[in-house]
């Protein structure tokens, strides 16, 4: 297949591009090098077709589409942001940017898209109450998490929850502007296949880390703040208690989904748009993270702060077992060796 990966020059997209090459596809590159993911120029794979562009320029999107049996979607703007004043640049990228790429793809009928979504769509994660069973927990307070409350509690009870594995079934709930946008781009993406006639997969990545993570940046996820510290000879700093549970999925088991994906995108029902979790099904605590890090970097012990960001969610970790039943997807890095990796790793530098 010639495969349109937008954003493939980015962190994940430039694994997928090189996943693709290895499985005799044909990846063509569409990337803006937004200065918030690229401060200095990516290297460019040998022969890869590549074009400078930002994906909210219909013609050259319809130009870059000429030929393409399938879109890979990775262009985005990712990570919580500084502060709601990033909520414009946020709905640009990802909102209005998948909906002309969208447009472009129904003028020129390309109809096979994978997507890249995210787990925060979900909000917090699964809860279950010893008394009323599964629940939804309302955003956290201020108040609450100012006091060192972090746990979410039952809303009809108020004991203390236990946190379990998110199935793509659960109701959505995005709790800031990113999470928004990326279920914004599953309704548009959704739309899309209805209308035309089109194959979409939606896959919702969970934490993904790994080697080549932009460095440095507000908008890099918590791995690479931790691993950017360790490089300055500084401790990691954990919010909240370090007690939130997540899924570290590594950046090559993330590839190889989108490249499996891509592949099954012929089998698919037209007109529909499938999700599927992206995680490695093995959940950890945001501190065992910086203390894994920190002790395969030899590095400064991490430091449990107790701040805090609005917005974000206390427990989230996937069940992914509907991607590996379905297309034989598996993870092939485990945590311990994963992030054995990553800290001694080159960071790209931003």
């Amino acid at each position: 297949m010639r495969v349109l990966v937008t954003g493939g020059a980015g962190f994940i997209g430039s694994r997928i591009v090189e996943q693709l090459a290895l499985r005799n596809h044909t990846p063509v590159v569409l990337d803006a090098l937004l200065p918030a993911a690229h401060r200095s120029p990516p290297p460019r794979p040998a022969g890869v077709e590549w074009i400078h562009g930002d994906v909210r320029d219909p013609e050259l999107v319809r130009q870059a589409l000429r030929g393409v049996d399938a879109v890979c979607h990775q262009a985005a703007m990712v990570g919580l942001g500084k502060d709601f004043a990033d909520a414009p640049a946020y709905v640009g990228c990802n909102d209005l940017g998948t909906a002309v790429l969208l447009a472009a793809m129904a003028d020129v009928r390309v109809e096979r898209l994978v997507l890249a979504g995210s787990m925060v769509v979900y909000g917090e994660g699964r809860y279950d109450c010893t008394v009323h069973g599964t629940v939804r927990p309302g955003p956290r307070r201020a108040g609450d998490l100012e006091a060192g409350r972090f746990e979410p509690l039952c809303p009809r009870c108020g004991v203390e929850l236990a946190p379990g594995l998110v199935a793509e079934e659960a109701p959505a709930d995005p709790r800031n502007v990113y999470a928004t946008t990326k279920l914004a781009q599953e309704h548009l993406a959704a739309a899309w296949a209805r209308t035309t006639g089109g194959r979409a997969v939606s896959l919702r990545y969970h934490n993904v880390y790994g080697p080549g993570m932009p460095r440095d940046t507000p908008y890099a996820g918590v791995a690479s703040l931790f691993r950017s510290a360790l490089a300055r000879g500084e401790a990691p700093r954990v919010f909240e208690d370090g007690g939130q549970r997540r899924d570290f999925v590594h950046v090559r088991d993330v590839a190889a989904a989108n490249v499996v994906a891509l592949e099954a995108l012929g089998d698919r029902e037209a007109g529909e748009l499938t999700a599927y979790n992206v995680g490695s099904g093995d959940p950890h605590t945001v501190g065992e993270m910086a203390s894994a890090l920190a002790a395969a970097h030899s590095g400064k012990s991490p430091v449990v702060t107790g701040e805090f960001r609005l917005g974000d969610v206390r427990h989230v970790t996937a069940d992914s077992s509907r991607l590996r039943a379905e297309l034989g997807w598996r993870p092939a890095t485990g945590f311990t060796e994963g992030m054995a990796e990553f800290a001694v790793s080159e960071l790209r530098g931003v």
